[in-house]
């Protein structure tokens, strides 16, 4: 009776699954015919489609460019499949086609993504990811000091690209070469040149989007409020980027860089609180970033930390050093501490290339890096105190391999208007502090004692850090600020996450996501929600 009541299960179980399977390749079919009617058919369709039944093919295009591994494990949700467009026109039809076949549709561009957001669908299955990473042309017009680019292309071709034709033009987009630059610019896009020129979506002039009726757009045709949205209001809410028209910005032929490290045991601590004061009114041409560590003690068992300052000058080493010296001093920088070299050189540098490497490892693309890891940041408007820089270092010393960047503001960043783009982080602040806690060999298993760690490190820094609210920024995506449901209700608890990130930005957001998208097309758990039906009576 018992082997008979097994084997009736196990029937039941293969029944089960047998319908799924079907279930999934007759949605599968019904796509690529979908597809297939509305894009380019000279190609076919279903090569650039990979099925979990093509094991080793999906599991290498899911992997290709996601970079932490929480989001890999078994346990987490895998999408129907995965397509991979080689046309804009194919972009186009995987919108119209997801909403006839009722698809829940997820869009990746990079993959730098810290929750998994673009490819991993926790609140709502079956999904597909659609997968940007074949649409990756530039084309750079010198002439016009502008280049469109692809949504799929990394931030390092395009500066690869840039400075194929010219040494005096540059862009001001983020530090490391393999972000996407489709997800990139839509939550901002800081890095060295921010205080000279502002963020990658303030040097944006025009865009092309798959809006979620189908339809392509440019700036003229999607209309001033979709445009302002879609740079700096986050990935994925709006519509599908397929190109950014980008503004070229000048830089010198020759650009000075350098790294200082120093320990606790060489003043650290002191320094820091020195550089906090006086980071965001140095020349605009320079950058310092900060970037802090536990580092060993030779002939100890016990662990310090280090401070490295790592910079860019928008000029030669003579003209930094008189900078230096007027500004900031207290970091004893020498002409033996400075490279001079190109801005293609220093985009090599800073984003942590060996010396000597040459700029065509910028064409590698996607990072091959991987690790388990969990963020969160923060933006500071007055000097967090000596006293309190103490107790970060206990809380760094005392966690396996934690990682903090503190990225300064002013300059250009204080002369934009906080409501210019969506991203509102402007005047006021002196720098954003970024908190990562990676781990590797012990994957899964301790998971929660590191994202234990760094959220207590998160409340910790309350005091030192902005309030009401306390700023946070959406390319560093946070599930710990709230999760929406998919009801009525998101755009309530969407007020918790998006005040933080877009402070009031985020209502004029809310209005462009129900005129554009009132049935909440494009979904994430942190994408903006539309106003529910009887607000919209109120608004209208």
């Amino acid at each position: 009776m018992m082997l008979q009541k097994s084997y009736f299960l196990l029937l039941i179980l293969m029944l089960v699954q047998s319908a799924s399977c079907t279930a999934s390749v007759s949605i599968l079919n019904k796509f690529i015919r979908c597809v297939t009617l509305h894009s380019d058919r000279s190609i076919q369709i279903s090569s650039a489609i990979f099925t979990p039944n093509n094991s080793s093919s999906f599991t290498t295009v899911l992997q290709s460019s996601a970079q932490n591994l929480r989001y890999l494990v078994p346990s987490v949700p895998k999408p129907e499949f995965i397509f991979q467009p080689l046309r804009d026109s194919h972009v186009q039809a995987s919108v119209i086609c997801s909403k006839q076949l009722g698809l829940h549709l997820r869009v990746r561009s990079g993959g730098h993504d810290y929750e998994g957001l673009s490819y991993v669908s926790e609140i709502e299955t079956p999904f597909i990811v659609v997968d940007l990473a074949k649409l990756r042309s530039i084309k750079v017009d010198i002439d016009d000091n502008s280049a469109w680019v692809q949504a799929g292309a990394t931030v390092g071709e395009v500066y690869y690209r840039i400075s194929e034709k010219s040494e005096i033009h540059g862009f001001p987009a983020g530090l490391c070469s393999s972000l996407g630059i489709g997800g990139h610019i839509t939550g901002g896009a800081y890095g060295s040149m921010m205080r000279k020129y502002g963020l990658g979506a303030d040097n944006v002039v025009d865009a092309r989007i798959v809006d979620a009726t189908g339809r392509i757009l440019d700036r003229k045709a999607m209309g001033e409020d979709l445009f302002w949205a879609i740079r700096g209001g986050g990935g994925a809410s709006f519509g599908i980027i397929l190109w950014w028209k980008i503004n070229l910005v000048p830089v010198p032929e020759t650009v000075t860089v350098f790294t200082v490290t120093k320990t606790l045991e060489q003043g650290a601590t002191k320094l820091l609180h020195r550089w906090q004061q006086v980071v965001d009114k140095l020349d605009e041409d320079l950058f310092i970033r900060v970037i802090i560590q536990p580092t060993s003690i030779a002939n100890s068992t016990k662990r310090s930390v280090a401070t490295s300052y790592n910079a860019l000058f928008l000029g030669d080493a003579d003209d930094l050093l008189d900078v230096m010296q007027q500004s900031f001093p207290e970091l004893g920088l020498t002409r033996n501490d400075c490279i001079e070299t190109s801005w293609i050189g220093s985009v090599l540098y800073i984003a942590g290339y060996p010396n000597g490497t040459k700029p065509e490892v910028l064409l590698q693309g996607k990072s091959t890096f991987k690790s388990y890891f969990k963020a969160k940041s923060d933006f500071v408007k007055v000097p967090i105190p000596e006293k309190a820089l103490n107790g970060l270092w206990n809380w760094l010393v005392a966690e396996d391999s934690p990682l903090s960047i503190w990225t300064p503001y002013g300059g250009m960043m204080s002369k934009i208007s906080e409501t210019e783009i969506p991203f509102p982080h402007r005047k006021g602040t002196i720098f954003m502090i970024q908190y990562l806690s990676t781990w590797g060999s012990d994957g899964v298993k301790n998971t929660a004692k590191h994202i234990d760690w760094i959220r207590n490190l998160y409340n910790y820094m309350t005091p030192y850090v902005s309030k009401f609210p306390r700023e946070t920024y959406v390319n560093y995506r946070d599930l710990d600020l709230g999760i929406n449901k998919m009801s009525d209700k998101d755009f309530l608890t969407a007020r918790v996450w998006g005040y933080k990130y877009f402070k009031w930005n985020f209502y004029r957001l809310q209005l462009v996501k129900t005129k554009v998208d009132p049935d909440n097309f494009f979904r994430h758990e942190q994408s903006i929600p539309p106003l529910p039906i009887k607000f919209r009576a109120i608004k209208g």
